[in-house]
C-alpha cells in the first residue's frame, strides 16, 4: 500500500469511529432516561434492559470472531452488523411493554455488539503494520461519543422527545458505513484456537488478577455512561446539561487518547493504571456525597484521565502479560471480563441500587469497588517486579 493511500485509509478509519461512536454516544447515556420518562420503566426494569446489552456482548462477540475467521472477510461482516442494527434501531421507539423493550434491546445488541471487535481488528492489524498509534485512532471514538451527547441534549430539549436517541443511533451508523469502504479489508489470521489460548492463559495469575481489577475498575466506568444522565437530573440539571456533561466528560478523552502513549512510556503502564483508577474512584467518592450540578460539571473532565489513559494502559498491559501466540485471546477474555460482565453486573446493580437506595449511594458502591481493584494492580505490579512499557 503506498503512502498517500495508507493515509487516506487511516483518516477513514478515524472518520468511522467518530461516526459510529457518535451512535452509541446518541444512545447509551439517555437510555436510562427514555426507559424511565418515555416508556414508564422502573430503575430495576432499567438495569435489566440495560445490562441486556453486554450479556449479550459477552456470548455474541466469540461468535463475530470465529465467523471473522471462517470467512476472512471481517469488513463485510462489520458492515452487516452495522445495517442490521441501524435498522432495528430505527424500529425500536415503537415497542411499549417492558418485555418487548427488553427483546428488543437484546436483538439490537446481537448485532451492535460486532462492531467493536470487528473494527477493532481491522485498525489494530493496520496500525500495527503501518507504525501507527490505536490512540489517534481510537480518540475519534471520544470525540463522536461527545459530540454526539451534546447534540442530543439539546434535541431532546427542544423537541421534548426522547425518540431522537434512536434517530441518531441509526443514522450515525449509515453515516459509518461510507467510511467503511476505505477500512482494509483482512485482519490478522489466528492461529491459536481460544480452548489453547485460555488453556495457556489460566495459567499467567498476574493476567487473572487483572482482569479482576479491570472487572471492579472498568466496570462501573461502562455503568456510569448509562446512569449519569439520571444523575445529573437529580442534581438539578437538564438535558441540555446532561449533553453539555458528556461533552466535557467524553471530550477530554481524546486528548489523553492522543499522549497516552508518551505517558505510558515515561510512567510505566502498571503506575498509569494505577493513576487512573484512583481518579476514577475519587470521581465517584465524590458523587456519593452529592455535590453541586456546578461541582459534578466541573469534574467531567477528569474523565479523560479515568478512560482516555486506562484504556491504552490497559490494552497494552493485556498484551504484554500474555504470550505472543495467545495475544488475540487474551484481548477477547480482557474485552469480555470488562466490556461484558463487569459492565452487565455494575448497570444491573446500578439500576437496582437506585431503586432501594439512592443514585448517590450507587456511586458509593463504584468507588469502594474501583479502589479495590486499583490494590490489586498493586499485587499485579509486586509480582511483575517492575512496571510494564509497551506499545499498540
Amino acid at each position: 500500500m503506498s503512502a498517500p493511500s495508507t493515509e487516506k485509509t487511516y483518516r477513514f478509519i478515524q472518520l468511522f469511529y467518530f461516526f459510529a461512536f457518535f451512535a452509541f454516544g446518541s444512545l447509551f447515556p439517555l437510555l436510562s432516561v427514555y426507559l424511565e420518562e418515555e416508556k414508564g420503566l422502573n430503575h430495576t426494569q432499567i438495569g435489566l434492559v440495560i445490562a441486556a446489552l453486554p450479556l449479550v456482548t459477552i456470548f455474541i462477540q466469540p461468535v463475530w470472531g470465529m465467523l471473522s475467521d471462517v470467512t476472512r472477510r471481517p469488513k463485510r461482516l462489520l458492515m452487516i452488523a452495522s445495517v442490521v442494527a441501524s435498522a432495528l434501531g430505527f424500529f425500536y421507539p415503537v415497542l411499549e411493554l417492558f418485555p418487548a423493550l427488553l427483546l428488543g434491546i437484546i436483538v439490537i445488541a446481537l448485532f451492535q455488539s460486532g462492531i467493536v471487535p470487528l473494527s477493532d481488528s481491522l485498525s489494530l492489524n493496520f496500525v500495527q503494520k503501518h507504525h501507527k498509534e490505536y490512540g489517534n485512532i481510537r480518540l475519534w471514538g471520544a470525540v463522536g461519543f461527545a459530540v454526539a451527547v451534546f447534540v442530543l441534549g439539546r434535541v431532546t430539549e427542544a423537541s421534548g422527545s426522547l425518540d431522537w436517541i434512536f434517530t441518531f443511533f441509526s443514522s450515525g451508523l449509515l453515516l459509518a458505513l461510507v467510511a467503511l469502504f476505505q477500512f482494509p479489508k483482512r485482519a490478522d489470521h489466528v492461529s491459536t484456537s481460544f480452548r489453547q489460548g485460555l488453556g495457556v492463559l489460566i495459567k499467567r495469575k498476574a493476567f487473572l488478577l487483572f482482569l479482576v481489577s479491570n472487572f471492579l475498575v472498568f466496570g462501573p466506568v461502562l455503568a456510569n455512561n448509562y446512569y449519569f444522565g439520571t444523575f445529573i437530573l437529580s442534581v438539578g440539571g437538564t438535558l441540555s446539561g446532561v449533553g453539555v456533561a458528556f461533552l466535557l466528560a467524553a471530550g477530554s478523552e481524546a486528548p489523553f487518547m492522543k499522549f497516552a502513549q508518551q505517558v505510558i512510556n515515561r510512567m510505566g503502564v502498571l503506575r498509569v493504571l494505577m493513576f487512573s483508577s484512583a481518579v476514577s474512584g475519587s470521581r465517584w467518592l465524590l458523587y456519593f456525597f452529592e455535590p453541586s450540578s456546578e461541582v459534578v460539571y466541573a469534574t467531567t473532565i477528569v474523565q479523560g484521565i479515568s478512560v482516555g489513559l486506562y484504556i491504552p494502559a490497559a490494552l497494552i498491559l493485556v498484551r504484554e502479560l500474555a504470550p505472543d501466540n495467545v495475544r488475540a485471546t487474551a484481548v477477547g477474555l480482557y474485552s469480555a471480563v470488562g466490556n461484558g460482565i463487569g459492565n452487565a453486573f455494575f448497570t444491573f446493580i446500578g439500576g437496582v441500587l437506585i431503586d432501594v437506595w439512592s443514585v448517590t449511594g450507587m456511586y458509593g458502591f463504584f468507588s469502594v469497588m474501583t479502589f479495590t481493584g486499583m490494590l490489586l494492580v498493586l499485587v499485579v505490579m509486586r509480582w511483575t517486579n517492575q512496571p510494564v512499557k509497551g506499545a499498540v
